[in-house]
């Protein structure tokens, strides 16, 4: 009875032993791991906020800027979002094609800087 039992728990064993991506990570590096995702999120929110600030402080520029197809405003919200620039001119028809939607919502512009952001 005790064979069977140590195949299973053998088989198992192998079988946890693959090279393929899986969901729980290594216990081992689970605190490195909370350290670097705590680093990351403290950049990123340092930035959304600088964002938001400047999205908030100078929303009538921008949807000004957004209506025309671009501006100085628009290229320094997006240069502090991370923007690539091969992804500015999508990002400009994106924003112009729902400028209602940012007209009453500058949170909404964030989030759309922010995702489109590296």
């Amino acid at each position: 009875m005790k064979w069977p039992l140590l195949s299973l728990i053998g088989i198992c064993a192998l079988t946890a032993c693959s090279l393929e991506p899986r969901h729980v990570p290594n216990p081992r590096l689970l605190p490195g791991q909370a350290l670097q995702t705590s680093a990351q999120n403290a950049v990123y929110n340092r930035r959304r906020g600088a964002v938001e600030f400047f999205v908030k402080d100078n929303h009538p520029r921008l949807m000004a800027e957004i209506e025309r197809g671009g501006g100085p405003y628009l290229d320094e919200a997006m240069a502090m979002a991370k923007v690539p620039p091969a992804s500015r001119e999508a990002l400009k028809l994106d924003l112009r094609g729902d400028r209602r939607l940012y007209a009453t919502s500058p949170d909404a512009l964030v989030v759309t800087l922010m995702v489109y952001g590296s």
